[in-house]
């Protein structure tokens, strides 16, 4: 029997997002967008909802495209606002057309916000060595200093939790505990 993080439960969707996405390093800045969504959406709420409406959320927003979502307008927020496949959040939504414009301007001055994001763990992979789930951190210096220059540079829904979540979604840290068998293939680099 395959022993895994706890957390999934028996939650087929969960179970998926453990086995393949969390804690696989992530480069492509179409997908650090799609994970910065997903973590504002989640603030307040639990990862399983957000996952569970994660299709509508890639419809509604255009699959994640940040030039599209750069220019949305009001009567397209409004149109989110409606949106029943989606967390009617008004100020996440907004949140969200707003860090598109600031995570465009990143890539325009650092050349890719992979560049400018990595940069915070030392462009490398943190490897805890977690036995159990009370040890999961919600916080590190690392996400602190990402939420603190996120902040600066206009971004919202950017606290050192959420940024601690998306280090997390974006394999920038590997939480997965030691007993769990995609320890050692994120820590060895034998991820898809």
């Amino acid at each position: 029997m395959i022993q895994r993080c706890s957390w999934p439960k028996d939650d087929p969707l969960m179970i998926e997002y453990h086995d393949k996405e969390w804690g696989v390093p992530l480069h492509d800045n179409q997908k650090l967008f799609e994970f910065m969504v997903l973590d504002a959406f989640q603030a307040g709420l639990s990862w399983a909802i957000v996952l569970k409406k994660r299709e509508n959320f890639r419809k509604a927003f255009d699959g994640f495209d940040v030039k599209k979502i750069a220019r949305y307008d009001e009567k397209k927020i409004q149109s989110l606002m409606k949106d029943k496949g989606i967390i009617r959040n008004q100020l996440k939504i907004r949140a969200t057309v707003n860090n598109a414009r600031s995570f465009i301007k990143v890539q325009k001055k650092f050349g890719s916000f992979d560049k400018y994001i990595w940069q915070f763990t030392g462009n490398k992979r943190i490897q805890n060595k977690l036995t159990s789930l009370d040890q999961l951190p919600a916080t590190s210096h690392e996400s602190d200093a990402m939420s603190k220059d996120l902040k600066k540079r206009g971004f919202k829904f950017v606290g050192s939790t959420i940024c601690y979540a998306f280090m997390q979604a974006a394999g920038m840290v590997n939480d997965h505990l030691v007993s769990c068998f995609r320890y050692e293939e994120v820590n060895a680099g034998n991820v898809r």
